[in-house]
């Protein structure tokens, strides 16, 4: 294995903007406030915080460690941490897995990642007064799902194939800027908006009975390790890329608190404006008080806000907030894409263009089945990789972190980094809640997810 081969961030905030684009997606601005709407606002929010706190942010660190210390792939990387040869084949399989789950993920998001694409062409074939066009661009259909689905591809290939400094972090530091501009702006145009305030309260203010119930805290789960890409070994390939000197609890700490930051934003945008909808008579619950089209969301409930706005403004901010969804998808599945890239990279003679090329043909194989079988598969793929592969993943990665991973090495892994005392009260107590807390907590929630 070659690291050269792989490449190296070349600086502390090209590898915080590319981190951060993974874990900053369509998990944070689809997701989270589709999960938010869905799960009581404020009551959601606040578990979702909790979980991010108690659980993503050192599983996320954990992830982070396990990748830098083995300077290779996800597979190879948990293997190094082990002693004994049974524990590093049991720790090469969860990180295959891991691989096998990220390729499986690209399979729904390039779909989904796709729609956002044609939806943010629409309004400009409507000004040009090609509204036959603009309606195939915003139907659902087989031809439209596989032409954007193909594209979006297209598109991560383009970048992965230039390689971690020239493609990852290169445009990992022009769209992340972009986007935390696009979604502070639309905020601030939402926020202006009657029946703004009501969506506010709704998000702010959390309803303490609904903190506790199964649905909340199984999809804030989810939520937690979707949106910040724990369980797909990304984290672990961007760890590889990272200097053995960097402090990794800064750095975990800068994307997280970005990702968490993109994750409320988001929300601060979707849930007012769709209050802003009702209000200008767009009918967005169900006589129960259910969330119409939650998975929808912002396929069904902002398009109609947008037209009830007229005028040009209406083309204008539904351009500008598909263009924040397809940048928000196209950093998170760089990260993704790149997981079994660097794989096959480091474990053929492959180039790293062919290699890009093999996986890009491969998720593209698998995405157009699932287009083809959308009713049976889109779904399934969801549930199948996000509810259960991740958590489970995600609990191989605490137990080799706190039970496999030798203390003495993993102590000194930690005193190699600048500035850093591996005695300070934060890494000596790191390691014993990743030992014990990490798994106790998802025991507990994995538990909830498959007793549903």
């Amino acid at each position: 294995m070659s690291t050269v081969k792989q490449g190296h961030f070349s600086s502390r905030i090209g590898f915080i903007m590319a981190a951060a684009g993974s874990a900053v997606g369509v998990g944070n601005i689809w997701g989270f406030p589709t999960q938010a709407a869905t799960h009581g606002g404020g009551a959601f929010l606040l578990v979702y915080l909790f979980l991010i706190l108690l659980l993503g942010y050192p599983m996320l660190l954990a992830e982070l460690m396990i990748g830098r210390h083995g300077q290779t792939n996800p597979a190879d990387a948990m293997a190094k941490v082990a002693s004994s040869p049974m524990a590093k084949k049991i720790g090469k399989s969860i990180g295959f897995i891991s691989i096998i789950t990220a390729t499986l993920i690209c399979t729904f998001y390039s779909i989904l990642s796709g729609w956002f694409v044609s939806f943010a062409l629409a309004p400009v074939a409507q000004v040009s007064g090609q509204s036959d066009i603009a309606s195939w661009l915003m139907d659902f259909s087989l031809a439209r799902n596989l032409v954007f689905t193909l594209i979006f591809i297209a598109m991560v290939i383009l970048v992965i194939r230039q390689g971690v400094q020239q493609g990852i972090e290169r445009w990992s530091k022009r769209l992340m800027p972009m986007l935390l501009l696009i979604l502070v702006a639309g905020v601030g145009y939402i926020l202006t908006q009657p029946g703004a305030m009501q969506g506010l309260e709704v998000l702010l203010i959390p309803d303490f009975s609904r903190i506790f119930e199964a649905d909340v805290l199984v999809g804030a789960l989810g939520q937690t390790f979707f949106s910040l890409t724990i369980g797909t070994g990304a984290m672990m390939v961007y760890g590889a890329y990272l200097s053995q000197k960097e402090d990794l609890g800064k750095l975990t700490a800068y994307v997280t608190l970005t990702d968490t930051s993109v994750a409320f934003l988001a929300a601060l945008m979707v849930i007012p404006a769709m209050y802003v909808a009702q209000h200008n008579g767009v009918q967005i619950f169900a006589e129960d008080g259910s969330l119409l089209n939650s998975d929808t969301l912002v396929f069904t409930v902002l398009p109609e806000l947008f037209k009830t706005l007229g005028g040009v403004s209406q083309y204008l901010l539904a351009i500008i907030f598909f263009m924040l969804m397809t940048i928000a998808g196209l950093t998170s599945a760089i990260s993704i894409v790149e997981v079994p890239t660097s794989y096959i990279v480091e474990k053929t003679n492959l180039s790293r263009d062919k290699a890009t090329l093999l996986v890009g043909a491969v998720i593209a194989i698998l995405s157009m089945v699932v287009v083809f079988n959308f009713s049976a598969l889109f779904g399934f793929m969801i549930t199948m990789t996000t509810e259960r592969a991740q958590p489970l993943i995600a609990l191989g990665i605490a137990v080799f972190t706190g039970w496999v991973w030798n203390r003495n090495k993993l102590i000194s892994t930690i005193a190699a980094q600048e500035g850093v005392k591996a005695d300070s009260w934060f890494w000596k107590l790191w390691p014993v809640y990743v030992k014990f807390v990490c798994p106790l907590l998802i025991i507990v929630i994995i538990m909830q997810l498959f007793s549903q």
